[in-house]
């Protein structure tokens, strides 16, 4: 866990290097950002007694301006990521005796493992002025992911990633903000591989963001 962390943190001060270059370009974001989200299906929405399943997930975001419309502002984000999950089976008789190699099957999604998945996201967000240092703010994206380990409900591959998130944001100066939300988080490969039954998490999540120009 400590390594990933690490990671994200060179990545996210690589990308703080950028800022000094006078050069302009569309490709260039006006602001980065990290944000730390944790999830799970234990919770007042999702709690499917088959399985339990907890992720932890470390974005890099990279905003660029879309645009305002009435009192909204817009923004497209684009986010690597790494996430790292812990599965267990709970119901031994999800997997079926018509499954071949069931019984193997079962002794291998009974144990608690942990998984990695990798990904690039693309969120379209927007927020709103409430004061003149807090906002509202909405998400939804979009992305692609690999994750390195199969499970009863998802095979190793290929999988779509989809978040759903609303919080507020809080500007400590004009350069630096903080936010504080609730996402609802999907995980699955759209039938590409067999089985797909997928993950669904409610998670809360808290990232910093810094301006660059």
């Amino acid at each position: 866990m400590k390594h990933r962390f690490i990671s994200f943190f060179f990545l996210f001060i690589i990308f703080s290097g950028f800022s000094q270059e006078k050069k302009k370009s569309v490709l260039n974001p006006y602001k980065i950002g990290f944000l730390y989200n944790y999830g799970t299906n234990e919770n007042f929405i999702f709690d499917d007694i088959d399985y339990t399943y907890a992720i932890q997930t470390y974005k890099v975001q990279l905003f660029y301006k879309l645009g305002s419309w009435k009192n909204w502002d817009f923004e497209l984000i684009l986010q690597p990521q790494i996430h790292s999950l812990r599965h267990q089976l709970i119901n031994e008789y999800f997997v079926t005796p018509d499954q071949e190699n069931y019984l193997e099957k079962i002794a291998e999604f009974t144990q608690l493992k942990t998984i990695n998945l990798y990904g690039v996201e693309f969120g379209f967000a927007g927020f709103k002025k409430i004061t003149n240092q807090l906002y509202f703010q909405g998400s939804l994206s979009l992305g692609f992911s690999y994750i390195d380990t199969r499970t009863e409900r998802l095979a190793k591959g290929f999988t779509f990633i989809e978040n759903l998130s609303v919080g507020f944001l809080y500007k400590t100066n004009e350069k630096s903000h903080f936010y504080l939300g609730t996402n609802f988080g999907h995980v699955s490969n759209l039938d590409f591989q067999k089985p797909n039954d997928g993950f669904n998490i409610l998670g809360l999540e808290i990232g910093y963001s810094y301006i660059l120009n």
